[in-house]
């Protein structure tokens, strides 16, 4: 395998530009997913507490390293504070509640999940779709409660996700500790190009979640009852599909070598060996700046968002609701 790409962060930590997703995958799954990964060289690992897995996470991390086949420094550790932490009183309730679950005295990054916070509930990951109770919400006072994590020790790095340009600005002119990553729904059909030159213009690194678009996003509406939405399919995308000929790569390592050529990391999410192995397979080739080209003008833009958070009622109507109404 030729060399990894690494995304540089503050203190000279270095995030490795692949990365395993796991958000809907059961501990079931998680089982295989992940020990098949780390074989396979992955050593970034993004997770949150509420995808409800960091417990199983931290158990088969615990394994790894009790045997010695890893140690801890060398693998990259994301998780997320929740919609129901997203307030200043609870950050820090919730940093501890995921290190506990992971079993690990710091993470590596830790982000605010999205920017609104809702009502705490004992025992509640999620906020339920059709009685979501949202709550005012201070980003600056909880960007400071953050940065208290990093003063604590308990992480190195701290960021957002789903945050938009405004709300990033809006923290950086105010932090002590600037944010030094955001975590989005980016991929060919919705490139966020403002967005990422932003971050980039101000030294922050850009991590894509639904790279591939997210096939299985019906899956998570089910559970809740709500009726399946269209999704973008890019994985049959048919210009996708001949430069992934022209390559010898498949449709995913072109939609994947595409971002790390715009400098934007990736945590695409596989339940599939063959395909955890494939997404990491991305290293040895590039595509040239012709091609580029082509895959620059197959964008959507918002029609092609997947993950609008909408599914949580009276969302919309917040102030600090994050994407194009």
């Amino acid at each position: 395998m030729a060399a990894k790409i690494f995304m540089d962060m503050p203190g000279g930590l270095k995030m490795p530009a692949i990365g395993l997703g796991t958000w809907q995958s059961s501990d079931a799954e998680i089982e295989n997913v992940l020990d098949t990964a780390l074989e396979s060289g992955y050593r970034h690992i993004d997770t949150a507490f509420s995808y409800e897995n960091e417990a199983t996470i931290g158990r088969i991390l615990k394994n790894w390293f009790s045997c010695g086949k890893l140690k801890r420094e060398e693998v990259f550790i994301t998780t997320k504070l929740p919609m129901p932490g997203v307030h200043q009183d609870r950050v820090e309730m919730f940093m501890k509640k995921s290190l506990e679950n992971l079993q690990l005295e710091y993470v590596d990054l830790y982000l605010i999940h999205f920017p609104i916070g809702t009502k705490y509930v004992e025992g509640q990951a999620l906020p339920t779709p059709d009685k979501t109770q949202t709550e005012p919400t201070d980003h600056v006072a909880i960007w400071k409660k953050m940065e208290e994590q990093v003063d604590a020790g308990r992480t190195k790095t701290i960021g957002v996700s789903n945050f938009n340009l405004k709300q990033v600005d809006r923290i950086l002119k105010s932090a002590r500790i600037k944010p030094a990553c955001l975590q989005v729904e980016l991929h060919i059909y919705l490139q966020q190009r403002q967005l990422v030159t932003f971050c980039h213009q101000n030294s922050i690194v850009v991590v894509a979640y639904s790279p591939l678009g997210s096939p299985a996003f019906n899956k998570f509406l089910a559970l809740f009852g709500l009726p399946p939405k269209k999704l973008p399919d890019m994985l049959h995308d048919e210009t996708i599909k001949g430069m992934a000929t022209k390559y010898k790569k498949t449709n995913a390592q072109i939609m994947l070598r595409y971002l790390l050529q715009r400098k934007i990391a990736a945590i695409p999410k596989s339940v599939t060996a063959a395909r955890i192995k494939e997404n990491i397979e991305i290293f040895d080739f590039n595509i040239c700046a012709a091609d580029m080209k082509i895959l620059d003008d197959l964008e959507v833009g918002e029609k092609a968002r997947i993950c609008d958070f909408k599914l949580f009622s009276g969302i919309l109507e917040h102030p600090e609701y994050p994407f194009p109404k």
